[in-house]
Parts: C-alpha cells; structure tokens; sequence
C-alpha cells in the first residue's frame, strides 16, 4: 500500500510538473529534458509513469473536468453557476487545470488530443435539465444551448482576461458573465435567490475546509 501511494504521488508530481511546462512554453517546446530537470527524476523513472509526452498530455485533460467544491443546493441552476465559479476561482491557482485550456486552445496539441470542452458542456447540461425540469428555468430556455454558449463564452473570457494588460480577475469577469446570462435563463422567480458573485467560490471552499 505504501508503495502504491508513492507511485501516486510521484504520478501527481509529474503531471504538475509537466502542466507548469506546459504553461510556460507550450506543448511543442516542453521537453522530456526540461522534466528531468524540474522533478529530480530519472528518464527511467518518468517512462515507468509515461510512456510519451503525449501520454502526460492526456493526463493533464484528464484532471481537467472536475465537480471539485459543488455542494447540492435548493436550486440546481445554483449549482450549474457555481461550477463555473468555481473553476473561475481555481484555474489561476491551480497549473493543472490552465494546462488543460492551453492544451484545449493550443492548434497542435487539441489536433493531437482533442479538448475536454465537450465533457463541460455535458456536466452543465445535466444540471441545467434537472433545472429546466423543477421549473427553475423561463420556458424557452434550452439546456443544450445554454450549456454549450456558455462553455464557449465562458472560454474567450478566460482567454481574453489572460491577455488583457488591466489586471481583470478571471473570478470578477465571470460572475459578471453570469449576471448576464442569468437574467435571460432563469425564472423570476428563481433569479432573486441566486448567488453570481465573484467571492462566492472562495466561500463555497472555504466552508467546505472548515467542515473537513
């Protein structure tokens, strides 16, 4: 069991590590080379792990959808908000999940990989069906068109906030995506008693440490 734990955690570090790579130079330029030299470890130790670069790609895209800090809520559409909060509040914190939208936007490596954008658009489809079936929803509000405009609006706003030179925090311009799009979706009733707010993530963990 011990050694099984330390071949995890050795999997994990290797991942992170290669994320970090792939952060900072791209696919093409991260380097089995440049991993030797960030971890410690042998190639030998790495090919044990991963056969190829382009078996660490993958991954990275597989870490990359994750439930991680949704709590069930009185409304499901809470929790589809909070998804999106949620990775806002993360992936600057978190190189795994960056590294798995550069992979996603990177020409060379989604031809190679594919994205996990699909994989998105199907976690926020689900709960916005359950959401669309309690009624939380205006009747022309269609779950597959709001999960998948969202993924994608959601996506451009990462990538511009990343490139604007203004400071914008990814947390503060997605709720604010939210605050937009909520009042086209959601039943009146319903809009009143949600929560798009930029902190609100940060709360949602932070609850969720303290109970643990």
């Amino acid at each position: 069991m011990a050694r099984q734990e330390r071949a995890i955690r050795t999997r994990d570090s290797i991942l992170e590590a290669m994320a970090s790579l792939f952060i900072e130079v791209g696919y093409e330029a991260a380097t089995i080379a440049a991993l030797v030299e960030r971890t410690g470890l042998t190639r030998g130790a790495l090919y044990f792990h991963f056969p190829t670069k382009e078996a660490m790609a993958h991954g990275v895209l597989a870490r990359a959808v994750t439930r991680e800090g949704i709590i069930p809520q009185t409304y499901k559409l809470q929790e589809w908000v909070d998804l999106g909060l949620l990775l806002a509040y993360r992936l600057p914190r978190e190189p795994m999940l960056r590294a798995a939208v550069q992979l996603s936007v990177d020409p060379r490596a989604r031809g190679l990989f594919g994205t996990r954008w699909p994989d998105w658009i199907d976690v926020g489809r689900d709960l916005l069906v359950e959401a669309k079936r309690r009624g939380e929803l205006l009747p022309h509000a269609v779950p597959e068109e709001i999960a998948r405009l969202t993924v994608g609006a959601w996506t451009g706003v990462q990538l511009v906030t990343e490139a604007l030179p203004d400071g914008l925090g990814l947390a503060e311009e997605i709720s604010r995506l939210y605050q937009l799009i909520l009042p086209n979706v959601a039943s009146v009733g319903v809009l009143a008693k949600l929560d798009a707010s930029a902190y609100r993530a940060e709360r949602l963990l932070a609850s969720q440490q303290q109970a643990s």
